[in-house]
């Protein structure tokens, strides 16, 4: 019993959440979004495609963007065993 608690708990502790988040200018003044998956290939290490945030907030000064790995995300990665790791952006202005 004590094994599976032990393991229970190091699996729990392991874990991680991966989000970047920055501001540009003062930050989102609105709430409108604009999502863009990026692709990786080999557990991030080779880029296929990424989000350019300048690009996804269409001149704004002022924007918020956001990189994570969402539960899609994880999904993907763990059934290409991390051949295949995407994340996601929002750019929200």
């Amino acid at each position: 019993m004590k094994k599976i608690i032990a393991i229970t708990v190091l699996s729990f502790a392991l874990t991680s959440c991966y989000v970047h988040e920055y501001t540009i200018g003062k930050g989102a003044q609105t709430n409108i979004k604009k999502t863009k998956m990026n692709h990786f290939l080999i557990e991030g290490l080779a880029p296929i495609s990424t989000a350019q945030p300048e690009e996804m907030a269409k001149g704004a000064k002022d924007y918020t963007v956001k990189t994570r790995f969402t539960f899609v995300d994880y999904l993907l990665r763990t059934i290409t065993y991390g051949v295949y790791t995407p994340t996601t952006t929002t750019v929200t202005k």
